[in-house]
């Protein structure tokens, strides 16, 4: 809270906080009290470790933008993998084309 507090007063214009925790209950007591701060500033969550954590709940709490920032990356490279691995065995890529976008 003292971090957000000098950020604030040194002109920020968001607040981003990130929590390794998964229950999320340290995200939601941090809101409890910056929500009551004056001058407040939007407040920037990414719930990459509390992700049961609905995103009208994180709202609820006073979140203002929330950024899923792993979570495509994560699903993407497991498809990269599936394809690089299908193209080695098949020694081409036309096994793998049913699987991509093709816009």
């Amino acid at each position: 809270m003292k971090r957000a507090e000098a950020y604030l007063a040194a002109g920020a214009s968001g607040i981003m906080i990130h929590s390794k925790e998964k229950s999320g209950a340290d995200i939601k007591k941090f809101l409890n009290v910056y929500n009551k701060l004056e001058g407040r500033k939007p407040l920037m969550l990414v719930p990459t470790s509390y992700s049961k954590i609905h995103e009208t709940e994180l709202r609820d709490w006073g979140a203002n933008i929330i950024v899923y920032a792993n979570q495509l990356l994560r699903a993407a490279y497991p498809a990269m993998e599936n394809t690089a691995l299908s193209i080695l065995q098949n020694g081409r890529a036309y096994e793998v084309e049913k699987n991509q976008y093709s816009g």
